[in-house]
């Protein structure tokens, strides 16, 4: 008899995007097996899409959201999304999704939806950055740092990510400082060609490494520093169409840090250059320095 295969973290990623139908635009979430102490955030994000975006009829793309995270999810339980749909338009439409677990809300987002169209066009030129084939995989950085990395290491991965710099931790064992991060992401194997699903993972990848910058600036680095981050909100600009099982690099930066919190910005763009998609995200972040 022939083993069954393993499942991958790709397949995973899929199996969580594929929502539960419960009632009237109303959908259900679950958690994976590999979690950390609250619901990721790209979680929400990806699973919200997929929610707002099944309502939605044609084809139809989301080019914008906006969203808020208000109470750390629980791990353990399922997520309800109720999806709200303020207007269907012509060329556009509006929904409001909200996150909940025991009838408290985890999570509103605000999608636009809007047909595609041609007009003006420009773009910011994207970094130079050497091509993904020839850097190591994330797995290759985690090396003589498992253990004080655990929670990186042991997460679900279902994107093939590749740093056109060094990670923070690198980083800090030689002493240097980045204003800037440039990571090259694509899911870890191929997509259905539905385009809500390359949203959607697009959505999921874009929690992870984003608020880099804020911490690279200072020297600091996770799990070698004591640091508190959690996501306030986080918005997402879709340009144009794409596939994310396709090379896209993230360049990341961030423009200013206060009040206990950090902006980031950042910028997906695909192998050819063109600028795919821009997101903005607001941080708690939290530092706390050894004792002297």
């Amino acid at each position: 008899m022939s083993e069954v295969a393993a499942k991958t973290d790709l397949q995973t990623l899929l199996e969580l995007l594929d929502l539960e139908r419960t009632g009237e635009d109303t959908y259900r979430g679950r958690h994976p097996a590999q979690v950390g102490s609250r619901t990721f955030g790209g979680q929400l994000i990806s699973q919200a899409l997929v929610a707002a975006g099944r309502t939605v009829s044609g084809e139809r793309a989301v080019h914008a959201i906006n969203a808020h995270f208000i109470r750390g999810g629980d791990v353990k339980e399922p997520i309800e999304y109720r999806v709200e749909r303020h207007r269907d338009g012509r060329a556009f439409a509006n929904r409001q999704v909200t996150a909940l677990q025991n009838g408290e809300e985890l999570f509103v987002m605000l999608a636009a939806f809007q047909d595609w169209g041609k007009g003006l066009e420009h773009a910011v030129e994207v970094p130079d950055v050497p091509f993904p084939d020839t850097l190591p995989p994330l797995g290759d950085h985690f090396l003589g740092y498992e253990d004080r990395l655990k929670m990186f290491v042991d997460a679900l991965k279902p994107i093939d990510m590749r740093y056109a710099n060094d990670p923070s931790w690198i980083m800090k064992g030689t002493g240097e400082k980045l204003t800037h991060n440039r990571v090259w992401m694509k899911s870890d194997g191929d997509l259905p060609d539905d385009p809500l699903i390359h949203v959607a993972v697009m959505g999921y990848s874009s929690d992870t490494t984003v608020l880099d910058s804020i911490i690279t600036t200072h020297g600091l680095s996770w799990g070698l520093d004591r640091i508190v981050a959690a996501t306030v909100n986080h918005s997402i600009w879709f340009h144009r169409p794409f596939r994310f099982d396709d090379w896209t690099l993230y360049a990341t930066e961030s423009p200013v840090a206060a009040g206990s919190r950090g902006l980031a910005t950042g910028r997906f763009f695909s192998l050819e250059g063109e600028l795919l998609a821009t997101v903005v995200q607001e941080g708690l972040i939290r530092h706390f320095p050894p004792r002297k």
